[in-house]
Formats: structure tokens, sequence, C-alpha cells
């Protein structure tokens, strides 16, 4: 079975820190991206940073300098320590993972975790 689960989210302060983090099953096969999107009440779903097998690195310009992610490969796990979090990264967060079968790509989305920061 096919799983990506996410943890780590809750209620902080502004200026507070969280720290989330994401494994996926082994069934997923070929990872390549693993990354962090998020979506706020009304408002479509975003990138908020993304890390390729290689170690590239992609991230938001609105997160630049407060979130890291990372990567353990051995783990099948992304993390992504939020720090100075601001009212407006209030959202659900959802983790998605890239997989590859011969060239074919296949995206798994976990279930999301709600991240809220208190002005």
């Amino acid at each position: 079975q096919v799983q990506v689960v996410e943890s780590g989210g809750g209620l902080v302060q502004a200026g507070g820190s969280l720290r989330l983090s994401c494994t996926a099953s082994r069934t997923i096969f070929g990872i390549s991206t693993m990354g962090w999107y998020r979506q706020a009440p009304g408002k479509q779903r975003e990138l908020v940073a993304s890390i390729e097998s290689g170690g590239n690195i992609d991230y938001a310009d609105s997160v630049k300098g407060r979130f890291t992610i990372s990567r353990d490969n051995a783990k099948n796990t992304v993390y992504l320590p939020m720090n100075s979090l601001k009212p407006e990264d209030t959202a659900v967060y959802y983790c998605k993972v890239r997989g590859r079968v011969i060239t074919l790509d296949y995206d798994y989305w976990g279930q999301g975790t709600q991240v809220t920061v208190s002005s």
C-alpha cells in the first residue's frame, strides 16, 4: 500500500517554529522529488519547497530564509523546519512524493497537516 504520511503541524504564535516531517512508504519506486505544498482557505495550493534526489532545492520566495527543506533518502523522509512563522503561513501543508517507473512519473500526496500561526 502506497502511503505518504505527514506529521508536525500545530498551533504556534507568530515568530515561533514548527518542524514538519513526511515519510513515504517503501512501495513507492524511484523516488525523485519530495516537496511541501500548502493551501490556505480560499486560495490555490502552492509550492512551499521541494528537493530533488540529486539535491537541487526550490523555495517559494515567501519562505526563503525562514524554511529549510532536507531529506533522508535512507528513510524516505523529507523534513521542513519552519522558523519565524507568520500568520500568513497558516495553511494545510501537504507532502508530495514523485516516483518514477521506467519513464512514467507518479505523484503521491499525503493527507495534509494543519499549521496555524496566531498573531
